[in-house]
């Protein structure tokens, strides 16, 4: 029989008890913190359901080296697209001191690469959000992307699933965001990060540096440069501001280099249409990582690029134009899905490869006559190129095979061949045009391409972009593949 109070309690006091009572029930009956995911085939676990990121805001305490964690405080604008009693988001290595939501102290706990967060009250459908998480952000461990550490400092390569080994986030290109980072270092250092500066603050012997993004971002597309750096500015088509990002002791050893870049872009735009983001510019970092990256508006680059001798210049030049055609086909128009990747790469190959045949003089029709005869070969190793197969664990940036790379710009010499060339180059304005600032499928390529060529072509982009053998090049029946190895 259950007790009853000697004097009746107020209204107000038996409400707020109820409610206490109710949500004490709901925190109870919650399961234990799991990690979530978006169900993207190659990386199950990445990118978080139930909410839309808006803005980041990224605060960064650098203790003047590269081996020390860095205190960070990360705000996430977001916009709920689902109830949500937990939020999940993508966060690891680093440690977390404190989260609140909508200003209010949140309960939270790690799951395997997840940050799970229990606000105060359930979260409603179409409620903003701004989660703060103060954390660090530990370089020590790069191994595996996030934070590289270079001769001098740190950079950010957080290609393909590394962004939340920085900071908390949404860690899928489908979630596109505006960024701010606001970096504080000692004096004597320099920041860049994407986008232009928005203020740069002294305070004792420590500078803050904030940039902002004029356009959405990936999260695997950001970067922060921090090092004794020298910042090199020049002019690029349509009064477009170039910032070059060089190891200060080099910066004349590599003018010869950097001032090849407004060339490059007048070159990619007469291909594609203007420059979609409001400045570009080159970081040449001293670390050694076996990959050039395309992170937003400064594209990452190691300096032995640059300085080995072996390397000729029309393949440097070509790898240059790599990196920056990804800023149409990759940052500005960004995959829905890993899967997707093909268009990536394959873009930037393809204008890499027309690039190096036009000033090179390496023949774009022999390259790809080779990558033909691979190509069996590559779909046995790695699956064809808008499916190919997930990598062993602790081998994520595996996904990056030969297939999506000459592989993939094989798939488009061979539409180019059916389509012909002036559809084709109407497709390319088309596509990067109809989706800027946007994210993309391969089907949506494959419907634009139907549209523009007057006829449905959706066999032709089954064949070539999902079956196991390669399909017969059009107007080259004397192509032929060879036979792959058995394992």
């Amino acid at each position: 029989m259950p007790l009853t109070p000697r004097r009746p309690r107020s209204r107000r006091l038996r409400a707020v008890l109820l409610a206490a009572a109710a949500a004490s029930v709901v925190a109870a009956a919650l399961p234990a913190p799991v990690p979530l995911g978006i169900g993207d085939p190659l990386f199950p676990h990445l990118g978080n359901p139930g909410y839309d990121v808006l803005s980041y805001d990224i605060g960064l305490s650098y203790p003047g080296n590269n081996s020390t964690p860095l205190e960070a405080v990360t705000t996430i604008d977001a916009v709920a697209t689902d109830g949500l009693e937990r939020i999940n988001l993508d966060f690891a290595r680093g440690t977390v001191h404190g989260v609140e939501v909508n200003g209010r102290a949140a309960d939270f706990a790690s799951a395997d690469e997840d940050l799970v967060i229990t606000p105060q009250e359930p979260v409603r459908a179409g409620e903003r959000l701004r989660i703060t998480v103060r954390h660090t952000s530990d370089p020590k461990a790069a191994t595996d992307g996030g934070w590289v550490r270079t001769t001098d400092g740190l950079v950010m390569a957080n290609q393909a699933d590394a962004a939340h080994r920085v900071f908390p986030c949404n860690d899928h290109p489908s979630d596109k965001a505006y960024f701010t980072f606001r970096v504080s270092a000692p004096a004597d250092v320099t920041v860049v990060a994407n986008g232009v500066p928005a203020a740069r603050e002294r305070h004792g012997g420590r500078i803050v540096s904030t940039y902002r993004s004029g356009h959405p971002m990936a999260t695997e597309l950001a970067q922060v440069s921090i090092g004794r750096s020298a910042v090199l500015h020049r002019e690029g088509p349509h009064g477009l501001p170039v910032r070059d990002v060089v190891p200060a002791v080099d910066k004349d050893r590599l003018e010869p280099w950097l001032q090849k870049t407004p060339g490059h872009i007048e070159w990619m735009e007469r291909q594609v249409g203007r420059y979609p983001f409001e400045t570009y510019g080159v970081l040449i970092a001293g670390a050694e990582t076996g990959f050039e990256l395309e992170t937003q508006t400064l594209s990452l680059f190691e300096r032995s690029l640059f300085v080995r001798p072996e390397f000729p210049a029309w393949y440097v030049d070509s790898v240059m134009v790599h990196e920056l055609a990804h800023h149409w086909f990759g940052d500005s128009v960004t995959p829905r899905s890993w899967s997707d990747l093909w268009l990536n790469e394959g873009h930037a190959t393809w204008y890499e490869a027309r690039y190096a045949e036009e000033f090179g003089k390496h023949p774009m029709e022999q390259r790809m006559k080779n990558a033909y005869a691979l190509s069996d070969g590559w779909r046995a190793a790695g699956g064809p190129p808008a499916a190919p197969r997930a990598t062993a664990p602790g081998q994520k940036i595996g996904i990056f095979r030969p297939v999506v790379y000459d592989g993939s710009a094989l798939v488009l010499y061979a539409l180019r061949e059916e389509i012909g060339p002036k559809a084709f180059d109407r497709l390319e304005r088309r596509w990067v045009r109809d989706h800027r600032d946007s994210t993309a499928s391969t089907a949506d390529f494959s419907a634009l391409a139907s549209e523009i060529a007057g006829r449905d072509l959706s066999g032709f982009f089954r064949g070539w972009l999902y079956g196991e053998k390669t399909p017969a090049m059009p107007g080259h029946p004397d192509w032929h593949s060879a036979t792959p190895r058995r394992a």
